[in-house]
């Protein structure tokens, strides 16, 4: 991605209204444009990619609209069985456990083409899609597992739940339940309130993070997922320090070392024994070069 690009994608996050959409599309885009498999010709520059994502969702959303039409859902039961039929049935959106271990189950440009994804990311196309077909569906980030609602949850209207990584699977409260356990927490009720656009393209980062982190010949996927965090306007302030370290990794000592230090410095205030640490990481990093 250029500087000119992580500004737009700056730009777009610090919006009033942030489309988490877009941002998902800006963040795939540095990792590398998607090839067409049919089309040996050069690749298609960011805007073209952009542009080729918002068509297919468009194309989506037509589909939807026509299925509405022709069978007029009466609520939301009705109506998320038929974007379950439209995109579960028909489209194959859908995942695998195998996905987890492929980056481009984060990618939302790769999973409009494979159709397969993280529960995440098929779950945003959902909202996209619903939203282009003037449909009420919101993602919900249970813990571990995140669904769409269909409906208006919070609202005091009707809604459902389902689950598109399965297809567009209706979900009852208990199911719902037994993802929050399956997490290893405790449901309740306010996890079902819809999921701000922010906080899903922070979560989109984090799953690209965590795949990166396990394995250590991509740093430098890892380093640009923590760097497009940074530029969202809310994030956790330890990702200055896994930034400082991934530059450490890929051989930028004295940038790494310099970011460390300046993040001691913040935890001068209220963890100086970490803070000790951090400066014996900056000093073991402009070690490394002589």
């Amino acid at each position: 991605m250029t500087e000119q690009s992580r500004d737009r994608f700056r730009t777009v996050a610090r919006s009033e209204h942030p489309d988490p959409v877009l941002l998902c599309l800006l963040a795939a885009a540095e990792h590398g444009p998607v090839l067409d498999p049919d089309d040996p010709g050069e690749p298609p520059s960011v805007d073209a990619l952009l542009a080729a994502c918002e068509a297919a969702l468009d194309r989506h959303a037509s589909a939807v609209r026509l299925a509405v039409a022709q069978r007029a859902p009466t609520g939301p039961e009705e109506t998320a069985a038929l974007l379950a039929a439209v995109l579960g049935g028909r489209e194959r959106f859908h995942g695998r456990q195998s996905d987890y271990r492929r980056l481009e189950s984060s990618l939302l440009p790769d999973v409009l083409r494979r159709r397969r994804g993280l529960p995440i990311m098929l779950s945003l196309v959902w909202t996209a899609v619903g939203r282009r077909a003037g449909l009420a569906v919101h993602g919900i980030a249970l813990p571990g597992h995140f669904i769409v609602a269909v409906g208006s949850p919070g609202g005091g209207e009707e809604y459902v739940l389902a689950d598109p990584f399965h297809g567009g699977r209706l979900l009852d409260p208990d199911d719902a339940e037994r993802l929050v356990a399956a997490a290893g927490q405790d449901f309740s009720p306010a996890l079902l309130t819809p999921a701000q656009p922010l906080d899903i393209v922070l979560r989109v980062l984090g799953n690209i993070r965590a795949w990166a982190a396990e394995r250590p010949e991509h740093a430098r996927t890892q380093l640009w997922a923590t760097e497009l965090a940074l530029l969202l306007p809310r994030h956790p302030a330890q990702l200055r320090l896994e930034r400082a370290e991934l530059l450490v990794r890929t051989g930028d000592f004295l940038g790494g070392s310099a970011e460390m230090d300046a993040y001691a410095q913040i935890l001068d205030a209220f963890d100086p024994d970490t803070a000790v640490k951090v400066r014996q990481e900056a000093r073991a990093a402009r070690h490394r070069l002589n």
